[in-house]
């Protein structure tokens, strides 16, 4: 994580400043910031699309190392389309609630 600076902006025309000791070589120069409630919001949405991600690859990796025993197989499918569903569905419900 960054360390959050302080600053002032200002509500007409967006000017921001960080009040710092200027030790005599200060230049201007353009930069680009963004809110820190912004930041947090992308942070949220990055960490349940990486949990979605983890979830998605457990599957995957469940269905690539699932070898039915011999006049199994449609239990196991079903078994496994029960873990898909479980798991579209946390999706949902997780897009539905929004970021933590």
């Amino acid at each position: 994580m960054s360390e959050r600076v302080i600053a002032w902006q200002c509500i007409g025309c967006g000017r921001v400043e960080g009040p710092q000791p200027c030790i005599g070589v200060c230049q201007d120069r353009r930069t680009e910031f963004v809110y820190a409630d912004d930041h947090d919001a992308a942070l949220a949405q990055l960490a349940l699309e990486r949990r979605r991600r983890e979830d998605l690859a457990a599957l995957v990796r469940h269905i690539a190392h699932t070898t039915p025993r011999i006049g199994e197989w449609e239990r196991a499918w079903r078994a496994l389309q029960a873990r898909a569903r479980r798991t579209l569905e946390q999706a949902e419900n997780d897009e539905r609630a929004g970021p933590p």
